[in-house]
């Protein structure tokens, strides 16, 4: 297939929560160049928002041009805000928060395959093979007849199966590329709970409460200390401890955990975990370190740009190959990124790191620029170590790279904005993307690319 053929195909699907007004806005349709052929755009009302017509669901966008591409709005969902997609890019699985349901969607068809039911609301959920079947940690899930709260949901989309492995306050799972070994961390926890989910009985497991068994471990080590997430490769996991920025006895660091034989065999202090990617050896790790974070001004490395918020986050980069992080307690070398709540991270093709935060300090207005704006995203530059924070305000839920254009589109605010990953800096295009933002009505909350490209 040649090139021309295979970008024919690119495509981006847009959580957009979203709303239409009043009947002027009933079409909801893009104020730019459309590809494909025209279809409904469907939004939905945002919570605490009333109004008679309201739509919502999994926006079609074009990926080349970075359009909405005139293909259908992808319904159910109705109010999406979390989008999760196979390693293999065939099934898309998306939250819908008003239902408190997961819709499993072909990416083929653009259809739904079926739906689970959640007994709460989850911002976790892990679909690791080609296979309908993912997992989803439910914080506040509750079982009529059961005293436990907070479960890790197995769920079976194509005949609505599902069954409720309970885990006290599970809110993040993790799973290992076969879906046979799950990482499960609880709020307020120092302890890593490990389930084999083929072993659980439905519909209600609890066998975590008789942990060990076959079905559960409660992996417990004095170097665990709130323990938030962790990024698996091959038969090792990374797991970040949160520290003191969660409530924890001691600093920040990250565990070498061992799948095999559910060890740690080592830890690597940084200063701050909640958030980590894997580029070869080195492991970027993102966070706060405390509740509030560092100051921003006792941050003196030189690419760190002066801002008017008084606390920062950190990035640290940990040489996994010696097992050393030299940023760590190095006020001279620390990067400063804006605070918040970090989770959400990509790395470009040309070496542009994105961080994203949520519940971060906003600086200015972008409605209304005068001097410094600021939100929660940053953009470090691993070639040319120089660290970039755009000027927007707001939350970040998602990202998406390519691999064919030097673009990466950001959910930040509610808007999708596309950046041009060569600069750094908002992508324009006079012809199709004139503000750097790509014109959807409504919050976008999460963007998720269905195609290889």
């Amino acid at each position: 297939m040649t090139l021309g053929a295979c970008r024919l195909n690119k495509r981006i699907l847009a959580l957009a929560v979203a709303l239409c007004a009043s009947l002027s806005f009933i079409a909801c349709g893009p104020s730019q160049p459309t590809t494909g052929k025209p279809g409904p755009f469907r939004v939905l009302a945002a919570q605490g928002v009333t109004t008679s017509v309201t739509f919502g669901g999994l926006v079609n966008l074009n990926g080349e041009f970075d359009t909405l591409s005139g293909l259908p709005t992808v319904s159910p969902p109705v109010s999406p805000n979390l989008i999760v997609v196979t390693p293999s890019r065939n099934i898309i699985a998306s939250f819908d928060a008003s239902s408190n349901t997961v819709y499993a969607v072909s990416a083929t068809k653009e259809s739904t395959i079926g739906s689970v039911h959640l007994q709460g609301p989850t911002l976790s959920i892990a679909m690791p093979t080609s296979t309908p079947l993912g997992f989803a940690a439910v914080p506040s899930a509750t079982v009529p007849g059961f005293s436990f709260v907070g479960a890790v949901d197995v769920m079976n989309f194509v005949n609505g199966g599902q069954t409720t492995i309970a885990v006290p306050s599970a809110q993040m799972v993790v799973s290992n590329s076969t879906g046979t070994q799950l990482l499960v961390f609880s709020n307020g926890s120092d302890a890593i709970t490990v389930l084999a989910p083929t072993a659980a009985s439905p519909p209600v497991d609890t066998s975590c409460t008789s942990a060990p068994n076959a079905v559960c471990i409660i992996v417990q080590d004095p170097r665990l200390s709130r323990p938030v997430n962790a990024l698996i490769n091959g038969t090792t996991a990374y797991v970040l401890n949160c520290g003191f920025e969660c409530g924890g006895t001691q600093p920040a660091s990250v565990a070498i955990f061992d799948l095999g034989s559910l060890t740690v065999t080592s830890t690597i202090p940084v200063n701050g975990a909640t958030d980590a990617l894997l580029n070869g050896t080195n492991l970027y790790v993102a966070g706060k370190g405390t509740p509030t974070g560092p100051l921003c001004a006792s941050l003196t490395n030189s690419i760190n740009p002066t801002t008017a918020a008084t606390y920062c986050g950190t990035l640290d980069i940990v040489d996994l190959a010696t097992g050393t992080n030299p940023y760590f307690q190095n006020p001279a070398m620390e990067i400063a990124i804006p605070d918040g709540y970090h989770h959400r991270m990509d790395f470009t093709q040309d070496g542009q790191l994105f961080v994203g935060s949520y519940g971060c300090t906003n600086v200015g207005n972008i409605n209304n620029p005068v001097g410094e704006v600021r939100g929660c995203l940053a953009i470090y530059n691993s070639v040319a170590n120089a660290l970039v924070i755009p000027p927007d305000n707001g939350d970040v839920g998602g990202f998406q790279g390519m691999t064919t254009r030097y673009i990466e589109y950001v959910a930040e605010g509610g808007n999708l904005r596309v950046y041009d990953t060569t600069k750094d800096i908002l992508y324009i295009n006079s012809q199709f993307l004139p503000t750097g933002s790509i014109d959807i009505v409504g919050y976008v909350s999460d963007v998720k690319a269905i195609d290889f490209f």
